[in-house]
């Protein structure tokens, strides 16, 4: 079984692509028993982010594999899937596991170090467990990766510099608005996770009035009570932006909702010596219209002028320990695989063995019936023993062996010397409570939204 990771990320294609592949809640288990029902797709585990689309398969064969997940993606984006290449990138087993590391680690965000991507990590796996389309190896692969998330951010200063993206995109805002956002009357147009944080962060620089709005008015008003904010009604959208200087747009709409129109009326009614009007378009397809960009008087920060613009990067020493974290659990993963990997040819190998010395035993009976029971009985152990004692080096070495570079091969081997026919390694059933308890401390959406 072979490991495989194939997406597209900010660094990889415009906002524009990453709409067109983005999953939706609604639409995750359908994506998931789509790529499970490909040829080549034996377990799938998908993450849809405003930053990266990517999916996790553990695949038969390379090409095969690559071949299938590129034909779904391609049917979630709605065009062929050449027209997808110069987008994907592609990892395949070491490679695969650095990179699913690194992701969990925050060494791939936009934002280095952002620990909102272990919240959305663990939905993903979470969501492949209740769709059964995540198996043993995948499994390992995203408990492992939740992990190595803590350590990064447990055991290193990463989250210094950390930051969100929300909190990036509002830095960036306020150099716009005078280089400060305290007392600048802002608005939350999205009451999720991503609204949420939106709206603590606009508390925290002390931005002001703030107001909430959203398609559900009773969330909206749950989430500006929690903050000693106002909810306003969505149909009140345009009234509402003509009061304001800076907005975080962040809802799950299929569509933009900040449109070229509802921004010209409420600009027509808003003082024009207030400055620029601020846009924070964090959502995935985009909230922002992208007529509204060129509109006077306002400025818009999307994911792709994110990319260009934020200023990347930790600590010199705390991006280094990270990846020595990262490596190290890399090297642990890819033994404890390919010891996985030789386990099962192991089994086979004494399975074969006990089933010689069954049929040896039964052909004893018939020829000698004169035996009593404890005679047979002692010859039945005194043959385990030997066999036991025989297999035991060997099997035991060929484990150590199999821990190294090129160990799968020794497993080929035994297999070919004894003819032996190894069965596909089940799916573990159930997702181990550890999930929970490790990532527990980070939200389930934010920085990635």
């Amino acid at each position: 079984m072979k490991l495989i990771v194939v997406g597209a990320s900010y660094r990889t294609a415009p906002v524009a692509t990453l709409e067109r592949l983005a999953v939706a809640p609604a639409d995750l288990t359908r994506t998931l028993d789509r790529l499970i029902a490909q040829p080549y797709v034996t377990e799938a585990v998908l993450v849809s982010t405003c930053n990266r689309v990517e999916v996790y398969a553990a695949v038969s064969g390379f090409h095969g594999g690559l071949g299938d997940i590129c034909v779904v993606l391609a049917e979630q984006a709605g065009c062929r899937p050449a027209a997808l290449a110069n987008n994907l990138y592609v990892h395949f087993d070491a490679a695969a596991v650095d990179h699913v590391f690194r992701v969990a680690a925050g060494l791939d965000s936009m934002v280095v170090g952002e620990a909102q991507i272990l919240g959305q990590l663990r939905d993903a796996y979470h969501w492949a467990s209740g769709a059964d389309t995540a198996g043993r190896l995948l499994h390992e692969l995203m408990q492992q990766a939740l992990r190595v998330g803590k350590r990064a951010h447990s055991e290193t200063g990463i989250d210094r510099a950390g930051q969100s993206v929300v909190t990036a995109a509002l830095d960036l805002a306020a150099e716009l608005l005078d280089g400060d956002l305290a007392g600048r009357p802002a608005l939350v147009v999205g009451a999720g996770a991503m609204g949420s944080l939106g709206v603590a962060t606009l508390a925290r620089l002390g931005a002001g009035p703030l107001t909430v709005t959203n398609r559900g008015a009773d969330r909206a008003v749950r989430l500006a009570e929690s903050y000693g904010a106002a909810a306003a009604p969505m149909a009140e959208l345009t009234t509402t932006l003509s009061t304001v200087d800076i907005v975080v747009a962040a809802t799950a709409a299929t569509e933009a909702v900040l449109t070229r129109d509802v921004v010209t009326r409420a600009l027509a009614a808003r003082d024009r010596d207030r400055g620029p009007l601020v846009l924070l378009d964090l959502a995935v397809p985009r909230d922002v219209e992208p007529g509204v960009a060129g509109l006077p008087g306002v400025e818009v920060i999307d994911i792709d002028r994110m990319a260009a613009l934020v200023a990347e990067g930790p600590a010199a020493a705390d991006a280094a320990a990270v990846e020595q974290i990262v490596a190290a659990e890399v090297d642990a993963f890819l033994t404890w695989l390919r010891g996985a990997d030789v386990a099962p040819t192991v089994a086979a190998l004494r399975g074969r063995a006990e089933d010689v010395v069954s049929a040896e035993l039964r052909r004893l009976a018939q020829r000698r019936p004169d035996l009593t029971d404890d005679q047979r009985a002692e010859v039945a152990r005194t043959v385990h023993r030997v066999v036991q004692r025989l297999l035991h080096q060997p099997t035991v070495r060929v484990r150590q062996l199999a821990a190294e570079p090129g160990g799968d091969q020794y497993a080929a081997l035994l297999r070919e010397l004894f003819d032996l026919e190894v069965p596909q390694t089940s799916p573990v059933d159930t997702v181990p409570d550890v999930v929970d308890a490790t990532v527990d401390d980070y939200p389930p959406t934010g920085g990635e939204r």
